[in-house]
């Protein structure tokens, strides 16, 4: 009994020392403050308003495999009349509606390529304004498109064209893309890839959408930070089907398939199958921001070596979104069943989406979900799917290009890594370059986050002239 009683006591012992050394550490960490806001000219912000404007007054909602290629031809237009320079001294491609630009730098040694897309998603419901109105008003550009992503759109044309005028050559190739089927992960980004290929371009550094000027990134961690996306989790849609013989409704028997589909999904939501684990990229992130926390939270941040456990433990239920970034996670999001209310159906199916993280990919995913169904007599079907995208490293030279260019153009913006839990365009281009970075250089409110593919979309318009500079900035860029 001594025995035990002294381990223990040295046990305990230990745990007190390390929380010491953790409360030494916390305490000897200087505290920062994020003290970027845009103070940008307003006639600039209007008329970069205006030109936003303009391109989101173009319907370009996409479809899934639904063929719409004049319809983007006459956004075409609209950015032909915006940035007349770019399509004068540029050359462009356009492979049915998404649209490729060379513009010759001084060497093809490391070229760039930013991009984002045309097309958005319905609009749906009732809106303050008329969702491609393009209303200018309260200080914010209204529509769907506004901040996914025309936003962006306009801002790199807008720099491409303002370095043209000045008679600029930019030190690297340079290539703009926008693909016109990114919202349904359509084959647009992969005809550009493709004719990138056959062009024998590898590229050095991609900037698309994904991560952004994000207001508050954790909870109680306050002011704007530059995220950036550095890897996206891959993702499957997936059907997943339970049968019987049926019959009537007035006599059940146990087991129906809608019985047993709402058991599958109680048990994978009220214990998930997937082990959570932060990854190093997580973890820098982390360790970025800790300095700018309130005092509990830098204590955590700042010393993952001792309270990883707790955070795998507690960021799922404080934040779904840090919490996705720990492990791979399933969505239910469809069912169908009987077409009568006093029918059993023979066949009842529930539609759900998944996101794979790296240390439990797609294959391992899969089977362990697979294995998990058949437990209540489901059979599952894959109707798409893609594994994870490779990580950027954050201590090479093209991500501390991008992140140098944040802190050139956003003076008093923090930089920090980030893992996109949402899926770009930036996806396809991974066989021609290893420096996907997923960042629109624009400050997202949690009024910006919520409205994207949501009611009253908008964007603040003084944060434009900041990203149209963003790109004049990474263009000019030595690399």
């Amino acid at each position: 009994m001594k025995i035990v009683l002294l381990i223990l006591a040295a046990a305990a012992g230990i745990l007190l020392l390390l929380l010491l050394v953790a409360i030494i550490n916390t305490l000897l960490m200087p505290s920062k403050t994020s003290s970027y806001k845009p103070s940008e000219n307003e006639e600039e912000a209007l008329m970069l308003a205006e030109k936003l404007s303009k391109m989101i007054q173009c319907d370009t909602t996409s479809h899934p495999f639904v063929p719409e290629i004049e319809k983007f031809r006459e956004f075409h237009k609209v950015l032909e009349d915006l940035f007349p320079l770019v399509h004068k001294k540029l050359e462009r491609t356009d492979i049915d509606g998404n649209l490729l630009y060379y513009w010759k730098g001084k060497s093809s040694e490391k070229p760039i390529l930013l991009m984002s897309h045309q097309d958005v998603v319905p609009a749906e419901g009732e809106w303050k304004y008329p969702p491609f109105s393009g209303k200018i008003a309260e200080g914010k550009v209204w529509g769907r498109g506004a901040s996914d992503t025309k936003c962006s759109v306009m801002a790199f044309f807008e720099a491409t064209e303002r370095l043209l005028k000045e008679g600029f050559i930019p030190p690297q190739d340079v290539y703009l893309a926008s693909s016109c089927t990114e919202e349904w992960a359509g084959d647009g980004a992969p005809k550009i890839v493709k004719e990138l290929q056959r062009r024998g371009v590898e590229l050095y550094l991609l900037c698309d959408e994904g991560g952004a000027i994000i207001e508050e990134p954790i909870g109680g961690i306050h002011g704007n930070f530059a995220m950036i996306g550095i890897f996206e989790k891959g993702k499957a849609d997936i059907e997943f089907t339970a049968e019987s013989l049926g019959g009537h409704a007035s006599a059940p028997p146990k087991n129906t398939p809608i019985a047993r589909l709402s058991a599958f999904v109680t048990k994978t939501e009220k214990h998930s199958p997937f082990k959570k684990k932060i990854p190093k990229e997580v973890e820098a992130m982390f360790k970025t921001l800790a300095p700018f926390a309130p005092f509990g939270m830098k204590m955590l941040f700042g010393n993952i070596w001792l309270f990883k456990p707790i955070l795998k433990a507690v960021l799922t239920a404080v934040s779904a979104q840090a919490g996705a970034m720990l492990k791979t996670t399933i969505a239910f999001t469809k069912q169908s069943g009987s077409n009568a209310y006093n029918v059993i159906p023979q066949k009842a199916t529930l539609g759900a989406n998944m996101r794979f993280i790296p240390h439990q990919g797609e294959k391992e995913s899969l089977e362990i979900i697979k294995k998990q169904a058949e437990k209540f007599g489901l059979s599952m079907k894959v109707l798409h799917s893609n594994n994870y995208t490779v990580p950027v490293n954050i201590k090479g030279s093209a991500y501390k290009t991008v992140e140098e260019t944040v802190h050139k153009t956003f003076p008093g913006l923090p930089a920090s890594p980030y893992v996109m839990t949402g899926a770009t365009d930036a996806q396809f281009y991974q066989p021609i370059c290893k420096n996907c970075i997923r960042f629109a250089p624009v400050i997202y409110s949690p009024e910006q986050m919520k409205g994207m593919h949501g009611l009253n979309e908008n964007i603040e318009y003084n944060c434009l002239p900041g990203a149209v500079r963003f790109y004049e900035n990474l263009i000019r860029a030595e690399k």
